[in-house]
């Protein structure tokens, strides 16, 4: 499948800010087997006075740009072609739960996509009790590692409601959890840290989703959003899944995946810092059009 993307995040303030320095990571990846990156651009307004490119830990491109003189506003606009490949369905040869602790420890690297990184704490994820005894409720002892992730997939799509107003880009898993409502985000979080406590790794994985609109219902542009879903380390055989709690689907054609991170604190889209003081606002609307 082919996809055109397009994607514009503004920012306002009420007081002219100065000495901006953000960092993006919104360009797609290429991935083996997986998504191909045809060509993409992206453009900063106002013009940086500085700008440079590197990879990150966890293999993905970054850009850092500064602006110097004061600026009212901040728009940022991606647009890529990203091309899409059908996944074949993996058969379960993960290992139950009591035996994934051995094959973990047989693997040694500590690359990237290393499960090792997965297992803890990491900096917006924590164990909490209430999230721990909710995911030892799906873990059967005649369950694997693939069946359990599953089993938590829909059972937080299921106990979850979707709800945008709930929570913040700060709000923190216990808070959403007990909440019973939130977004993607959200949802990611909390499955990730419960399958955590089981010892299953789990990271986040930072992207977007192709929206389909009701029958007879036109589609809405620039309505979507950057999305979120859980990456899952099933045992050497399988490797990695990666598993939609949103919306209780694997990750699919309709996923396009731009970051993988312990938690939303690695794929921040934009983060930075800048010098103003009074309130900003921030806008954001992605486009994800499919072109066979």
């Amino acid at each position: 499948m082919l996809y055109d993307l397009t994607l514009r995040m503004g920012y306002s303030y009420d007081v002219p800010a100065s000495g901006a320095r953000h960092i993006m990571r919104l360009m797609p990846l290429s991935l083996a087997n997986r998504q191909r990156l045809v060509a993409g651009s992206i453009t900063i307004s106002p013009t940086p006075d500085e700008q440079s490119h590197f990879v990150d830990f966890f293999d993905h491109p970054a850009t850092s740009f500064m602006l110097r003189a004061p600026h009212e506003a901040l728009d940022i606009r991606m647009q890529a072609r990203v091309q899409v490949e059908s996944q074949p369905i993996a058969a379960d040869f993960s290992p139950l739960l009591a035996d994934l602790p051995e094959e973990i420890s047989g693997i040694w690297s500590l690359a990237p996509d290393s499960p090792h990184h997965f297992l803890g704490d990491s900096p917006r994820l924590t164990q909490a009790r209430e999230i721990s005894d909710y995911a030892r409720s799906c873990a059967r002892p005649e369950l694997t590692a693939m069946q359990i992730a599953h089993a938590l997939c829909a059972r937080v799509n299921k106990d979850f409601t979707y709800d945008p107003e709930a929570t913040t880009v700060d709000t923190t898993p216990l808070e959403a959890f007990r909440l019973k409502r939130g977004v993607c985000q959200d949802f990611t979080h909390i499955m990730i840290v419960a399958l955590r406590s089981l010892g299953i790794p789990a990271g986040y994985v930072s992207g977007f989703l192709r929206t389909i609109p009701p029958p007879g219902k036109e589609r809405l542009e620039g309505a979507d959003a950057m999305h979120a879903w859980v990456r899952i380390w099933c045992g050497e055989t399988i490797g990695w899944i990666e598993l939609d709690p949103t919306n209780n689907i694997p990750a699919g054609m309709d996923h396009i995946v731009v970051a993988y991170g312990r938690d939303y604190s690695d794929v921040v889209p934009v983060i930075g810092v800048l010098k103003s003081y009074g309130g900003q606002r921030a806008v954001q609307s992605v486009d994800v059009i499919p072109l066979k």
